[in-house]
């Protein structure tokens, strides 16, 4: 999928940026909000013009104008900002004559350098969070199951919280680290029964019952506050 043009749309009276993509697998023209960039991505089939994709645009006009001013407030890295790590808050909190990156501590984390690299090296000091935390739960429910993730990746999903390849490689969007542990419990028991299971039969969902108890809980968590997650950084 290749991006063609963003620019600036008049949506309801309020300018919103839309980004264009081609597809040579989309059949027809779609659209949809991007939580996490506040904006709108209209999918093109390689022979569909950009004036077809506005008309959808406008047919959805009031949709989407309704969809945007729902969106949860962005949360930009920043200097003083609280930011949510396993659904608790911590402060981005500046570190001068210090080197390190970023790291974790006391309710806070912590940044050295200068502000041009504050919100990379927080993204930088969650992700790694990420990977060690939910690495450690996929290898422990692994084992409970029987089964061996061939890797352990983190992504920066926008519709998945993570997903199972047909190789055994385990992939979780990075955000997850945001979000409450019975939240990461249920993502990563999901995902490892794929491991077993490449489908979502009965079978699949007995086996993920036996690897976590919260799955109606996460569900309806992500349901309230997965978009808000999105709009974070």
């Amino acid at each position: 999928m290749n991006e063609l043009v963003t620019e600036l749309v008049p949506v309801r009276g309020e300018l919103a940026s839309v980004a264009f993509k081609r597809s040579a697998r989309a059949r027809k023209i779609s659209l949809r909000v991007d939580a996490a960039q506040g904006g709108i991505v209209i999918t093109l089939p390689m022979r569909a013009s950009r004036k077809a994709g506005l008309s959808l645009l406008q047919t959805h006009e009031d949709w989407v104008a309704e969809r945007l001013a729902s969106l949860p407030q962005a949360l930009p890295f920043v200097a003083g900002a609280v930011v949510p790590i396993c659904d608790v808050g911590h402060v981005i909190t500046p570190v001068s004559n210090a080197r390190g990156g970023a790291w974790v501590a006391e309710g806070r984390i912590y940044v050295t350098g200068g502000p041009e690299f504050l919100s990379r090296r927080v993204a930088d000091c969650l992700k790694r969070l990420a990977k060690q935390k939910l690495t450690a739960m996929a290898a422990e429910k692994a084992k409970q199951a029987g089964v061996n993730p061939k890797n352990v990746r983190m992504k920066d999903t926008r519709t998945r919280w993570g997903s199972c390849a047909p190789d055994g490689t385990l992939a979780f969007c990075w955000r997850l680290i945001l979000a409450p542990e019975f939240v990461q419990d249920y993502v990563v028991g999901h995902e490892v029964a794929h491991l077993r299971h490449m489908n979502h039969g009965k079978h699949f969902w007995a086996l993920t019952e036996t690897l976590t108890v919260h799955r109606a809980a996460a569900s309806a968590w992500l349901g309230v506050n997965g978009q808000a997650l999105l709009r974070i950084g």
